[in-house]
């Protein structure tokens, strides 16, 4: 596929209502715009603004965190759903002309709301993908192409539809859009048989920052080296992945264990960091640790060991008995099923085994989040001490609704080299810590829990990897630190920037000032050009 040198002038939602809702720009901005709309008309049915009644529909449909569509967070001038490629296309062309700064949103679920919330500069205008959401998949050649703007479970559902023995490995949660996803890394229960879901892609098609729709071969290496992880909103907007499918049985086996402390599961636990990265590549073994009330009313943690397993139960049972007999797995314990049900099975937190029997179609759901969380990341690279897990558990204890999800690396993982895509967290890793916590809207109590999470993690320091501290680009987290508008440096930017990408984060910024010279794409944590051009 060659570049698009002059894409047709369909004009992005900046236009229309432009001189109400862009009150804070010049008015020779304003009939830059209007020059730029008349170019080419624009479906109303696309552009939202906020004196649109369906604006807040809009920006709240794919806001997967409620706590950033409250009334104090900055709200976008405008909303634009291009309908094609060519309507993203001009949406960047125009935006840039006219120095209008964007956002882009494919799933909404980013942890600090990037996509959709500007907290260092105003105006600006958000490109929503939700229509943009094409799968084609291609069994011949083991392969599928979908744009960005299909969830994860539209993608499962699809590849299934063709086929009982494919598969692609990416997230747990079914309403994660593909195109942020990946852009991070994207990891699920396949990362150990097949590693990350950027590992898995073999093109894409991206909007640059001069308007031109580029495939791999246009594009070149280092760009896209740089999009498979690099943390998505730096380097263009991507419209589409060509992603590979990976091969799947047509039996899989999940299991479930619970445990609580009065069981002995601190030396369980223990046990478990020493074997989950070290088992056969085709069993992951994850652990979920969440707070629950007993019928004294009394509040215990309780774990669940979650297990998946590319084959049937009997062979399971029997890797089982030889490398973690300590978990007392029986063939009772198991559930045979089919990999596009075991999709539902894992996509719950906590566990709910009963969804591996519900209808594949619960993958289609775009439900919005009603439940406001803020999360952090960690790796582990040894074992955590037993009193360090008693002590994670009393602080457990303390939180409303707090859940940790511990995540077994190796296999595929150790054997990929940390400089082959931008997420260099491999070899080494044993685990991947995952904390959250939980509140429904309008909880009053916002400051406990953030400070909750942030005390934790800090008592996790001693624990966890070192030099850098390493953390995961598709958890953002500003606590790391962000950008300043109109003053983005490279040096603050390594603080936060190592700790995603470690040695790659030099290379990011290379390639980033190669193709985005005047930091068009930009956003509080995006990667910076080595010389600023503005």
């Amino acid at each position: 596929m060659n570049s698009i040198t002059s894409p047709s002038m369909y004009i992005l939602s900046i236009l229309f209502l432009l001189s109400a809702s862009l009150t804070s720009s010049s008015p020779i901005q304003q009939t830059s715009l209007i020059q730029c709309l008349s170019q080419h008309s624009i479906p109303l049915s696309t552009i939202y603004t906020p004196n649109n009644s369906s604006f807040t529909s809009v920006l709240e449909s794919r806001a997967q965190l409620p706590r950033f569509t409250k009334p104090s967070e900055p709200k976008p001038e405008l909303i634009f759903t291009p309908l094609s490629e060519s309507h993203v296309q001009t949406a960047v062309i125009c935006s840039k002309e006219l120095g209008i700064h964007m956002r882009v949103r494919s799933g909404g679920h980013d942890f600090e709301g990037v996509s959709y919330v500007s907290i260092i500069e105003s105006p600006f205008v958000v490109l929503d993908l939700t229509y943009l959401r094409s799968i084609s998949v291609n069994i011949k050649d083991n392969s599928a192409w979908v744009q960005v703007g299909a969830t994860l479970g539209e993608l499962y559902y699809r590849v299934a539809e063709k086929s009982n023995v494919h598969g692609f490995p990416a997230g747990i949660c079914p309403t994660v859009g593909v195109g942020g996803h990946i852009t991070g890394g994207g990891y699920g229960i396949l990362l150990r048989k097949y590693g990350l879901a950027a590992d898995n892609v073999i093109d894409a098609h991206i909007v640059d920052v001069n308007g031109r729709v580029l495939d791999r071969e246009a594009m070149g290496e280092d760009l896209f080296w740089a999009i498979r992880g690099g943390g998505g909103g730096s380097f263009g907007v991507i419209l589409s992945w060509k992603i590979k499918l990976v091969a799947v049985p047509e039996t899989v086996t999940v299991f479930t264990v619970f445990t609580t402390l009065e069981q002995g599961d601190t030396k369980l636990l223990y046990r478990w960091q020493q074997v989950a990265d070290k088992l056969d590549k085709d069993l992951l073994i994850r652990v979920l640790m969440n707070v629950e009330n007993t019928s004294t009313s009394e509040r215990s943690v309780v774990t669940a060991y979650d297990g998946f397993f590319l084959g049937g139960a009997d062979r399971l049972v029997q890797l089982m008995q030889e490398s973690f007999p300590e978990l007392g797995l029986t063939r009772e314990d198991c559930i045979e099923t089919s990999w596009i049900r075991s999709a539902l099975h894992v996509s719950s937190i906590p566990v709910n085994t009963s969804l591996v029997f519900a209808s594949t179609e619960l993958l289609l759901q775009r439900i919005t989040a009603q439940l406001s969380f803020e999360g952090k990341a960690d790796f582990v690279n040894e074992p955590i001490p037993e009193i360090a897990l008693e002590e994670l558990r009393k602080r457990l204890l303390e939180e409303d609704n707090p859940i940790i999800l511990w995540t077994a690396y190796g296999g595929m993982m150790s054997e990929i080299p940390e400089y082959e895509t931008p997420f260099p967290h491999r070899k080494g890793t044993m685990f991947k810590f995952h904390y959250f916590t939980f509140w429904q809207k309008g909880d009053k109590n916002v400051p406990k829990h953030m400070n909750w999470i942030r005390s934790l993690y800090n008592y996790m320091t001693p624990y966890v990897s070192k030099f850098p501290r390493g953390a995961y680009v598709n958890y953002r987290d500003f606590d790391l630190g962000i950008n300043k508008k109109g003053n983005t440096s490279i040096i603050e930017a390594s603080v936060w920037g190592v700790k995603y990408f470690k040695g790659n984060f030099q290379r990011l910024v290379k390639v980033k000032t190669e193709v985005d010279p005047e930091n068009f794409f930009r956003h509080e944590q995006s990667i910076p050009p080595l010389v600023l051009k503005r």
